[in-house]
């Protein structure tokens, strides 16, 4: 295997910083306690018949050895106007859930309330990738906010969709 320079790992994540996509947020209740982890790798679509989403975690995530211990996941597609919530569930160091509107189903799945999209989940899968790990996971559940926009990220910042 080949060792990345650090000038190739830069160029690698600026190219990938050009890529738009959605914010989403997986939560649950773990052990009475809310977890969160923040994702811009999310993709819907991956099946249809069972209906299957996935993302993509860093192996260094301290958060997804609990989360993946959940009954079933709440994912929340973020809307725009939620970019701090995006941050605050991100961080490392704060509450992550302090003063957030959050709904939680019978199975411990937490939703971020006025996100654009949520999705009750199940961990189906995980496969080893370089220094992440993809999880597939199946929809049990979806809640749709059609008076919302997604929020985006792209270029390494949080963006909104033009009218």
């Amino acid at each position: 295997m080949t060792q990345t320079t650090v000038e190739e790992t830069a160029a690698i994540k600026a190219a990938f910083a050009q890529f738009p996509s959605g914010v989403a947020a997986f939560s649950a209740m773990v052990d009475f306690t809310p977890e969160a982890l923040v994702a811009s790798s999310f993709t819907v679509g991956v099946s249809l018949e069972p209906p299957l989403v996935m993302f993509a975690v860093q192996n260094s995530s301290t958060t997804w050895p609990k989360l993946r211990q959940a009954q079933r996941l709440g994912v929340s597609v973020l809307a725009e106007g939620q970019e701090a919530a995006a941050l605050q569930l991100a961080s490392k160091t704060r509450d992550r859930f302090a003063g957030l509107d959050t709904s939680v189903s019978d199975s411990g799945a937490v939703l971020i309330d006025g996100a654009v999209l949520g999705f009750e989940c199940e961990v189906i899968s995980e496969t080893p990738a370089g220094d992440h790990a993809i999880v597939v996971l199946e929809v049990k559940a979806t809640t749709i906010n059609l008076e919302s926009k997604p929020l985006i990220y792209h270029g390494a910042t949080f963006r909104q969709l033009a009218a």
